[in-house]
């Protein structure tokens, strides 16, 4: 599936605030991107569980891929050959890659870092492989992504405030850098750079102001959902967000729950992706208006309500809690897609649900709404 190119350019246009929540659109060759937006993660080009199909209809604009993982498995140079990511994957709307930093720094089993780039082993085979900014970037220009992530060091928290400036100046480094090397791509591609530095203000600050001036197409904050409390996540974020340009689109990577959502949106990010909502399908976990849903609980056993009869979500909307409870205990497969189909289009929903309020100048009346209903469900949010 490959559709026609709408656009030869990248560009963000702000169209309502609600408090310091923003709705936008992200323009791309290959689609728009209605902000605030959650990217579904497709780590080897695949949301696990779902068609694409199922992803387009929960209300999805854009998905995320991995290049850590696609360069080891199929590799960059074979994707390309084939036509690109888009082609391989029969995803035809925009594509955003990470630059494979955070992968090294978590799966890697032996990993060596210098100001060049990085040394590691890979997590499937244990075959060595060198990671440049340089290298990034090509392996995210030969894979043919919309959107792709300069080349950064993650560290994890909590870490002292020398090892955070030591990697926040590093990943300056590379920042500009990998601009340089993606000077040589197609008009209508955009690198965003990523903000680092820990729980440690000065230098989030510090990091956020030198991107700026590198006058990036959109900003990153990385770093966080890395093991810090939520309360420390939501701090960087004030701290970083009056220190971005506000005409440029601002991406928090890897978060998060529903709730860290919400508020990372009251704090001005427009882009989020998770893994979560697909790996707790597959751990028998929903997310509904009502809260969570743990499906493994005998107490669904012979509940023949849906998840939420009033969705316009099939898995949500026409399989009982008594049958999702029965493929989850007899681990059918079924069981998983249908729970990460009903969790993806939740998700959207939310984010749907968010643009609509801010535009309306509701933004933190949907907040405490959307946690009340949590709250009222007649399922215990912990599930």
């Amino acid at each position: 599936m490959t559709a026609a190119l709408t656009s030869d350019t990248f560009s963000f246009t702000l169209s309502a605030t609600s408090g310091a929540a923003r709705t936008g659109l992200v323009a791309t060759p290959r689609g728009t991107i209605r902000t605030p937006a959650f990217m579904p993660v497709g780590t080897v080009a695949t949301v696990k569980g779902l068609y694409f199909d199922q992803v387009k209809q929960a209300g999805a604009d854009i998905v995320l891929a991995n290049t850590y993982h696609l360069m080891l498995r199929p590799g960059a140079e074979r994707v390309a050959k084939l036509g690109g990511l888009h082609r391989f994957m029969g995803w035809d709307g925009p594509i955003l890659t990470d630059s494979g930093g955070f992968q090294v720094m978590s799966l890697s089993s032996l990993r060596k870092m210098s100001e060049q780039g990085v040394t590691f082993r890979s997590h499937v085979d244990g075959t060595l492989h060198e990671m440049s900014p340089e290298r990034s970037i090509e392996i995210q220009g030969l894979l043919g992504a919309d959107i792709q992530m300069q080349l950064d060091e993650c560290v994890r928290l909590p870490c002292e405030d020398a090892e955070a400036e030591r990697a926040m100046r590093l990943s300056l480094r590379w920042a500009e850098r990998s601009k340089r090397a993606f000077e040589a791509q197609p008009k209508g591609r955009a690198l965003f750079g990523i903000v680092q530095g820990g729980a440690v203000p000065a230098l989030r600050v510090e990091s956020a102001r030198a991107l700026a001036e590198m006058d990036f197409p959109g900003y990153s904050i990385g770093g966080l959902a890395v093991g810090e409390p939520q309360e420390v996540m939501l701090a960087m974020i004030e701290t970083v967000a009056p220190h971005l340009p506000a005409d440029k689109p601002r991406y928090l990577m890897g978060v998060g729950t529903p709730d860290d959502l919400l508020q990372a949106v009251a704090r001005g990010i427009d882009m989020f992706d998770c893994v979560m909502p697909t790996r707790s399908g597959r751990h028998a976990l929903a997310f509904t208006r009502f809260g969570r849903i743990n499906l493994k609980n005998a107490r669904h056993a012979e509940d023949p309500r849906p998840l939420d009869e009033a969705s316009d979500c099939p898995a949500l909307r026409d399989y009982s809690r008594a049958y999702l409870h029965h493929l989850v205990r007899c681990e059918e497969m079924l069981g998983a897609m249908l729970i990460s189909w009903a969790n993806i289009h939740y998700y959207q929903q939310l984010m749907a649900g968010a643009r609509a309020a801010i535009a309306a100048g509701r933004y933190a009346d949907y907040v405490a709404e959307t946690k009340g209903g949590w709250a009222r469900g007649d399922i215990p949010p912990v599930g």
